[in-house]
């Protein structure tokens, strides 16, 4: 009886969890979308850079001031060794991802999204000289046949948005591929990678965003008729992208990698339904069937890695080392943030 009412705590607390991810996740692509899209607000650097100072603030108070984690000690030179080049990548894969949200609509940019787990594959293959699985590579061809169905039929089709996400993936692929080693020894969670990550991110984007966006925004500033409300979702954006990473390391402890990976790729489903409901961004059949096919894709390359890892975590006498050797570089959970 006693095992069963805990089981039951569990799983209200694993459901409770994704979808507390679920909600801040939709929230902030929605909130950006509608910042560059209806706010008229076309600065995806500016916008960036709120998100990183707001995760700085909040990574301070939740560490220092209530203490929710305590803080993961790094050493001075491993600060500008290890954090600074993680955060270079950390910061271009965020700008990444709004510049591909101002020129697409949100349902294209989170299929296009969904191709990380090949880009991933694809570079520790190329540049680590990695070697997988037949499997690996199978459960790969569903996704790319996705997101080239979904490329072909997209209605409001942008190169620079489409290269923009594309490049993005490179980037949250080679940030997954170097926290392997960069931050090998520092078990970081995901509140205190914000802390060290978003203030170097801060740093790194500021000028860039004076230099580039600086003028168009005090032109707006001075132009653009509601300004308060429009700050006032402009700075809820970067509050709730904080509150984004501290869900994550709720819904990493309530969960297992089977749950996380699945409800991952219903995560992208539900946003592509809620921006299309909002925005109305027209999705033709064939598109539609496109990304269908590369969440369903994504959802059988995270099964297919769990297998692995569970083989790599009992192997029998009869596997070969070889064998062994062609894992996935990276834990799920980790790829998946």
């Amino acid at each position: 009886m006693e095992d069963g009412k805990m089981g039951n705590v569990a799983t209200v607390r694993a459901v409770l969890a994704i979808l507390q991810w679920w909600g801040f996740n939709v929230t902030v692509i929605i909130i950006n979308k509608w910042i560059f899209q209806k706010l008229e607000f076309k600065f995806p650097l500016t916008v960036s850079c709120v998100h990183f100072i707001c995760s700085s603030i909040g990574a301070y108070i939740a560490i220092k001031v209530l203490k929710v984690k305590p803080l993961i000690e790094v050493a001075p030179e491993d600060r500008w060794k290890r954090i600074f080049p993680m955060s270079f990548v950390f910061c271009i894969n965020i700008v990444l991802g709004n510049i591909s949200l101002r020129y697409i609509p949100v349902s294209f940019m989170q299929t296009i999204k969904s191709f990380t787990p090949a880009t991933t594959v694809i570079l520790q293959w190329l540049v680590w000289r990695k070697y997988f699985e037949w499997r690996i590579w199978a459960s790969l061809i569903p996704i790319v046949g996705g997101i080239l169905l979904t490329s072909v039929t997209e209605l409001s089709f942008n190169m620079f948005g489409f290269c923009a996400a594309m490049v993005g993936c490179l980037a949250t692929s080679t940030k997954t591929i170097l926290a392997e080693s960069l931050l090998h020894g520092y078990k970081f969670d995901s509140i205190n990678t914000v802390y060290y990550m978003a203030p170097f991110a801060t740093m790194i984007l500021s000028i860039p965003a004076i230099v580039l966006e600086g003028s168009g925004v005090i032109n707006w500033l001075y132009t653009y008729e509601s300004t308060v409300p429009a700050l006032i979702i402009i700075i809820t954006s970067g509050v709730l992208a904080f509150c984004l990473n501290f869900s994550i390391f709720y819904v990493i402890h309530s969960t297992t990698a089977v749950t996380f990976n699945v409800a991952g790729n219903l995560k992208v489903a539900v946003a592509v339904l809620i921006s299309w409901m909002i925005f109305r961004n027209p999705i033709s059949a064939m598109n539609a069937v496109g990304c269908g096919i590369t969440l369903v894709g994504c959802t059988f390359y995270g099964y297919v890695r769990h297998l692995i890892s569970q083989q790599a975590a009992s192997p029998s006498p009869r596997t070969p080392r070889s064998r062994l050797e062609m894992l996935p570089l990276v834990g799920e959970k980790q790829e998946k943030i």
